[in-house]
């Protein structure tokens, strides 16, 4: 295949005279068809560089002379985003051509502009008309490569608008990015929702509950993303599908973890969805108590629905707050994986979970593949062996996600702290089962710790943070303080490291070649407090919850899990299924070598 040319990329003020400057700066016939008579992408954008603040819009057009004087005569009128870019005197266009654009490249080469500029923090309105991933045409596997470049000379003109891709591509934002490319699997669920959202909206029914069951790492958070992004923006009140909605429907993402509340937060207002007024992205129990049963939204979104609380508390006086969102919304669309229920106050018995099922009916889709590691069927069928059949395998082979057990976690924490400063490997952190007693943080210094021995570490967020005001917007894990703390689940639920490294703390022990887990040594009361049924009985569900929490943890690696057990006999299994896969591995060569000889 022929080398792929370079994109050709101008910047010129975004007014009636830069278009004059664009027309003047390509004298060369070749670059002036592909900026002025060429379909292109263009980003138009307005740097309050003072305040870190940059107003950004995506758009891509057969007509690039047209489209500009549209943008500067008739878009003002109808929008005062439009207003706002016209009437700054600093505003730049940047227009991007290429030999092989056409419609359906360029549409893709938007899109993953949008999917990448939504994670930029300096960033704080991205407009755009809706998402246009395209299927497959003729140029369609030059765009990854066609895109780099275009970012590389992006970057070039502004690093504060266009960062280093690894930077964004480390991102909980941009992980999290309704502008992702949907799997096909992700994709006939997104459309399955989609049907049934507006068929569930023509009519005057409440508390219609579609159900999105799947394991951790199966796409479920994107496609929330995608589909809150879209409701918000594409469908009216009455189920119809529009590029501009005249009566938008009222949609809401909730969520009941702080750190992943951060994310949406930061999604909705870049995106528009949510204002300074009004609060499109908030935690169950506010929303809630902020909307009486007898007002009702159009459609809810829940992500990890597993941790809803389904009894009261001091905070929240109803009995599932599942229940009660059903009662003010026409639509509730709940992420949930039974796996991942970490809390006395979430737990659903079966009875319960079957009458969620019977309520969704036929809207309950599943999401089977794992997008998050990034292991051969048998490295995830280890971890699943370990987690849930409570059995230690060899560890297999897997020449693209790497299981290692230390012999001390010192050992770990040197390796996750290599790797979490090597920019190859991106966003590495160290874990730990909540064996270690933690509250809130101490006024003067760290006062909680994970430790082993004569090691140890810091609890989440015990270390002091600067006090700029970005801090608190972004994820545990992506803050440098993080790098010497420990994570919980409290902290990493959610979230993909490209190692984790896990402290499996004395909660987890082996006992006669089984996996047993001991709730006496887990200093997670939320997971060890006696739950009272619905007929009145109280039982521990402790060991259930202890194997949830462990399958939280050892699931948040996309090319890698680093383990060190502090139960001796656990320890000492595990590096003994170390070395036996490295043995079975020898075995493996040898025997090729062997045929090799043969063929000789």
């Amino acid at each position: 295949m022929a080398k792929i040319k370079d994109p050709i990329v101008y910047q010129v003020p975004y007014s009636r005279n830069g278009l004059s400057i664009l027309q003047q700066e390509s004298k060369d016939p070749i670059i002036a068809k592909l900026l002025l008579q060429y379909p292109t992408v263009y980003i138009i954008h307005s740097d309050k560089k003072s305040a870190n603040q940059v107003t950004v819009y995506v758009g891509e057009t057969t007509d690039i002379n047209r489209r500009t004087v549209q943008h500067l005569v008739d878009d003002p009128l109808r929008r005062t985003d439009w207003a706002s870019l016209s009437n700054d005197q600093e505003a730049k266009m940047i227009v991007i051509g290429h030999r092989h654009f056409n419609k359906s490249l360029t549409l893709d080469i938007e899109n993953q502009l949008m999917l990448y500029l939504s994670s930029v923090p300096a960033i704080t309105q991205l407009n755009n008309r809706r998402t246009n991933p395209q299927n497959e045409y003729y140029t369609a596997n030059e765009k990854d490569d066609i895109f780099v470049r275009v970012w590389e000379k992006l970057h070039h003109i502004n690093k504060l608008v266009f960062p280093l891709q690894k930077i964004i591509e480390d991102s909980a934002l941009f992980k999290a990015s309704p502008f992702h490319t949907l799997t096909e699997n992700q994709l006939s669920a997104k459309e399955q929702i989609f049907d049934r959202v507006k068929e569930a909206l023509k009519t005057d029914e409440v508390g219609q509950l579609i159900l999105v069951e799947g394991e951790a790492g199966s796409g479920k958070t994107v496609l929330l993303s995608s589909l809150f992004y879209e409701l918000a923006t594409q469908i009216d009140q009455t189920g119809i599908e529009t590029d501009a909605p005249v009566n938008k429907l009222s949609v809401y993402t909730l969520v009941n973890h702080d750190e992943q509340l951060k994310v949406y937060e930061q999604i909705a207002i870049k995106l528009g969805i949510s204002s300074p007024h009004h609060d499109r992205v908030m935690r169950p129990t506010r929303f809630i108590n902020q909307q009486k049963s007898g007002k009702r939204v159009d459609v809810v979104l829940v992500d990890e629905a597993h941790l809803l609380w389904t009894q009261g508390k001091q905070s929240y006086r109803g009995k599932n707050q599942l229940m009660d969102l059903l009662e003010r919304a026409r639509v509730v669309i709940a992420v949930f994986d039974k796996h991942q229920v970490l809390r006395t106050n979430g737990y659903w018995e079966d009875q319960q979970l079957q009458k969620m099922e019977k309520m969704a009916g036929k809207n309950v889709i599943n999401l089977q593949q794992q997008m998050r590691m990034q292991a051969n069927p048998q490295t995830i069928a280890w971890v699943d062996s370990l987690v849930h059949k409570h059995k230690v395998l060899p560890i297999p082979n897997d020449q693209h996600y790497e299981i290692k057990i230390f012999d001390s976690p010192e050992q770990l924490q040197k390796a996750i702290q290599s790797k979490g400063t090597d920019n190859k490997n991106g966003l590495s952190r160290l874990l730990a089962t909540f064996d270690w007693p933690y509250t809130q943080k101490g006024k003067d210094k760290p006062k909680w710790y994970v430790s082993v021995g004569d090691w140890r570490a810091p609890w989440n967020l015990e270390l002091p943070r600067p006090k700029h005001s970005g801090m608190k917007d972004i994820p545990w894990a992506e803050q440098e303080e993080s790098l010497e703390e420990v994570g919980s689940t409290f902290t990493i639920q959610g979230f993909d490291l490209n190692y984790a490294g896990v402290v499996i703390g004395p909660s987890v022990t082996l006992r006669k070649g089984k996996i047993v887990f001991d709730p006496s040594k887990s200093s997670d009361k939320g997971a060890t407090n006696k739950r009272t049924l619905s007929d009145n009985r109280k039982i521990s569900v402790a060991n259930e919850l202890i194997e949830n929490e462990l399958n939280v943890l050892l699931t948040r690696g996309v090319h890698g899990l680093y383990i060190y057990a502090v139960d001796p006999a656990l320890r000492q299994a595990l590096l003994f299924a170390q070395n036996a896969g490295t043995f079975e591995k020898k075995l493996s060569l040898v025997a090729e070598e062997k045929e090799k000889y043969k063929k000789l």
